[in-house]
């Protein structure tokens, strides 16, 4: 058995309140466990027959994880596994919140760009090829209902001469009948290969966890996208990782870094589930389960740009009605974070500064201001700004 990609899908079940993953290794696949580097150092060559398989855990905590012998699957001349499904390769699978058919709770999207169907997670109905789509979909592919469209959007990959692995978005309204593909996002340069990405929904916007895979060192890590309307991206500080690979040889996400499909926001932080690889992509590496965890609202934040100097960030016109201005922030020693106040006209209204760091704490504006349009100006000095918020 390989874990290779593990093609990671996790969620915290509000209702049953527990994790849930489900996971894709190749369950007949040479291993890599206990090789020295000089073997690994070899060409690394895939048996006849290897095979994946979607496997399931559960967990209490996020942390700790138990395997449940489902007996649904034989592997090994018995049936007491963890297997749900042998054979199915990149497949994403989410809860679907919004279906008010039972039977089709649990959704799934795979390889070949088929579908499948299940009330529980475990029992799957047959998979049904989808209709309109053209692509392998040899990727973790994901799939998740839009609520800005009112549509299921499917994100698998495609190939291009130029760039070599492309993302491609897919659309739906009842979860078999999809449009044909179209490249949403490639790489910056053909070294730099956008291999797969989760996409979900957050703060009003849809963000990314996009994979690259780097060519020439053949590693992959993660970095941040987001959109607007699923269609359109644009790159957060393109080539800084979100979920860099570790820089130590043979550290557990030495080599690779594969988001799971989706992040779980709980207890005031997001949980970024991963596949780290110890080694290369396409070399001898052993896989495993990986947890990188952000504070709220901890995507991406705003710094100042030359370190001597103070950093300015004007919004949009918003419209207030007398909310309290909550800010959240990392202030370095000796930073600090000034928030002020202006009408459209430009004219001061109020303004509060903040020297410590802050999650989603209200601001004591020194001036009242009363209801209409304004513009908040966020001075950074030593300091990074992830959100503010209207309450």
């Amino acid at each position: 058995m390989r874990f290779d990609n593990l093609y990671g899908n996790v969620i915290f079940d509000e209702e049953e309140q527990i994790y849930k993953c489900w996971y894709s290794p190749f369950i007949v696949d040479s291993s890599a466990m206990g090789m020295t580097m000089e073997e690994r150092n070899r060409e690394y060559e895939e048996p006849e027959n290897r095979e994946m398989g979607i496997c399931y855990a559960t967990s209490k905590d996020g942390i700790s994880w138990e395997k449940p012998e489902l007996g649904l699957v034989e592997y090994n001349g018995s049936k007491q596994n963890n297997i749900v499904w042998r054979g199915p390769h990149g497949a994403g699978i989410f809860k679907d919140l919004q279906e008010e058919d039972p039977a089709k709770r649990y959704k799934m999207i795979l390889q070949g760009m088929s579908v499948s169907f299940s009330a529980d997670g475990i029992h799957w109905d047959e998979k049904t090829k989808v209709n309109g789509v053209d692509v392998a979909g040899d990727t973790h592919n994901n799939a998740f209902w839009a609520p800005t469209l009112n549509k299921y959007v499917g994100i698998t990959r495609t190939w291009g001469p130029d760039f070599g692995r492309e993302v491609a978005r897919i659309e739906s309204e009842d979860f078999i009948n999809w449009t044909k593909e179209e490249v949403v996002m490639h790489g910056t340069e053909k070294d730099l290969q956008t291999y797969a990405m989760p996409v979900f929904y957050f703060g009003g916007v849809y963000l990314g966890l996009v994979a690259i895979h780097q060519q020439s060192s053949d590693r992959v890590w993660t970095e941040l996208t987001w959109s607007p309307d699923t269609k359109t991206w644009h790159r957060i500080d393109a080539g800084n990782p979100l979920i860099p690979c570790s820089d130590k040889e043979l550290d557990y996400d030495y080599g690779c870094v594969y988001p799971c499909a989706y992040p779980v926001f709980k207890d005031g932080e997001i949980q970024l589930y991963y596949g780290g690889s110890d080694w290369l992509h396409f070399g001898w590496r052993n896989g495993s389960l990986a947890l990188a965890t952000l504070r709220q609202d901890g995507f991406a934040g705003y710094v100042q740009l030359d370190k001597n100097s103070t950093g300015s960030i004007v919004t949009k016109s918003i419209p207030y009605n007398g909310e309290t201005i909550s800010l959240t922030a990392d202030v370095e020693e000796g930073g600090s974070v000034t928030v002020s106040v202006v009408n459209d006209e430009g004219e001061m209204l109020g303004t509060a500064a903040v020297k410590n760091t802050v999650t989603d704490e209200g601001l004591q504006i020194d001036n009242n201001i009363k209801t209409g349009n304004i513009h908040l100006v966020i001075e950074i000095f030593h300091a990074k700004v992830y959100a503010f918020n209207l309450q």
